[in-house]
């Protein structure tokens, strides 16, 4: 097939129309009620919401802690693989800590984006060191724009060639015979 008959390449738009898509009907979030979307076509910037369903909510008719938990799961790590670049960086969520400050009702919602600024510095510090464990915070917040919820994620951030580096590092140490 010549050149000019192939398809063309799906753009960088459309390919994140399409992980959007994926994200939208991955079983957690389609179980859970959440719906996921970009603002401003900015690959840097989320917003999940979750409408309060009688499959999302608890035994006090309020929405469950482990949905509104699932609401901000992997968004600060995916902004960031974006940014950095999934085959030189690794980035991985570490921990996380949610603080309930009032009954979810009704539609919640939560913004997740991380300033260009904080992501070079967090380029720069991990190709300097062997790691980078940045925190993030978000807000769950209510249709009258209360905090629902405060959701604190830890990450794991590495560059490639230096995990690949002390990962050859500790293969290649000498081991040692057991005394014993």
């Amino acid at each position: 097939m010549s050149a000019d008959l192939r398809p063309p390449r799906p753009g960088p738009q459309r390919t994140q129309r399409w992980k959007l898509s994926l994200l939208n009907v991955f079983p957690p979030y389609l179980g859970a009620g959440v719906r996921v979307r970009r603002l401003a076509d900015d690959p840097l910037v989320f917003e999940s919401t979750m409408r309060l369903r009688w499959w999302n909510r608890n035994y006090f008719a309020t929405h469950f802690g482990g949905s509104l938990y699932s609401l901000c799961d992997p968004f600060f790590a995916l902004i960031l693989v974006e940014a950095l670049g999934p085959h030189e960086f690794i980035v991985w969520d570490k921990a996380a800590a949610v603080r309930f400050r009032r009954p979810g009702t009704g539609t919640v919602r939560a913004r997740f984006a991380i300033p260009r600024e904080r992501i070079e510095e967090i380029r720069t510090a991990a190709l300097a060191a062997e790691k980078v464990e940045p925190q993030f915070t978000v807000q769950v917040l209510d249709e009258q724009d209360r905090v629902v919820a405060e959701v604190d994620k830890l990450l794991h951030v590495r560059h490639r060639r230096r995990f690949a580096a002390t990962d050859a590092t500790a293969d290649s140490a000498p081991t040692v015979a057991d005394p014993s």
